[in-house]
This record gives structure tokens, C-alpha cells and sequence, in this order.
């Protein structure tokens, strides 16, 4: 039986032409993938966790320091 394929999901933020997306993606055993539109070979795994603790790091603000 093959796994079923994952469904990427990208951010209405991203750019029209897709060349600024970071898709992710929800795999069967529960981990969270992602990986960027313009090199989808390159995949990063972690959990649902992780994933949280980062997103509420972004929304905190914790990381505006890298756009600049």
C-alpha cells in the first residue's frame, strides 16, 4: 500500500508567480513537512509542536529582526 500524497498548502501572502513559497504539508503519520515551492526535493519534518511554538514566535514578533 503506498501513502497517500501530501497536500501542500501555501500562504495567500505568497507571491503571485509562486516564487516566494513556503508550502507545508500535514503527512500521514502526523508530522508536519515543509519545504520552499521553488525546491520541493528539500523537505523539513517536525512536529506539531514544534511547529506551534514556532508559529507563536512569528506572531510575538521574535523573528522580525531577519527581514531587515
Amino acid at each position: 500500500m503506498s501513502a497517500s500524497p501530501i497536500e501542500w498548502q501555501k500562504s495567500s501572502f505568497s507571491g503571485g508567480g509562486g516564487e516566494n513559497c513556503v508550502e507545508l504539508g500535514k503527512a500521514r503519520d502526523g508530522t508536519i513537512k515543509v519545504r520552499e515551492s521553488d525546491d520541493p526535493n528539500v523537505v523539513v519534518t517536525t512536529s506539531h509542536e514544534k511547529l506551534a511554538a514556532f508559529i507563536a514566535g512569528v506572531k510575538a514578533g521574535e523573528f522580525d529582526h531577519l527581514l531587515s
